[in-house]
């Protein structure tokens, strides 16, 4: 019985790099598609449902479409550089999905929304790339 879950361990073992690759690109993607959403310069919605300065919402609408670029692009540079660049990326999204949740869902803490939209799953993956880098 142990030899067959040590074969069967081993197996999905061959597969952590490619589960991590796939969250990343996953993140990455959803972030470059909000990011993408508040296009043109600068993002009328921000600005108008949250007071912002034009120049602070062009701010986020730019940060959320390069911390996806750069969280996708960080996974192919297997150095420092690239473990750095994809712990940033986390430390950007963390910073940006807990000012999503105090400004615009204060309403959701430990509710069902709260759990059954993407926004804990992007924060969740923000504190993951903040904290594994580019280890595998």
């Amino acid at each position: 019985m142990n030899q067959i879950l040590s074969k069967f361990n081993n197996f999905f073992s061959n597969f952590e790099a490619l589960g991590s690759l796939l969250f990343r690109i996953a993140i990455g993607i959803a972030f470059i598609i909000y990011g993408i959403g508040k296009f043109p310069l600068p993002p009328a919605g921000l600005i108008e449902y949250f007071d912002l300065t034009p120049f602070l919402a062009s701010v986020v609408a730019i940060s959320e479409v390069s911390t996806g670029i750069i969280l996708i692009i960080a996974n192919f540079i297997k150095n420092p550089f690239g473990n750095t660049l994809t712990r940033l990326a986390g430390l950007n999204i963390v910073i940006l999905m807990i000012c999503i949740f105090a400004i615009a869902h204060r309403d959701w803490f430990i509710t069902k929304q709260l759990f059954t939209n993407i926004q804990i799953f992007l924060l969740i993956g923000g504190f993951y790339f903040l904290v594994k880098g580019n280890k595998i």
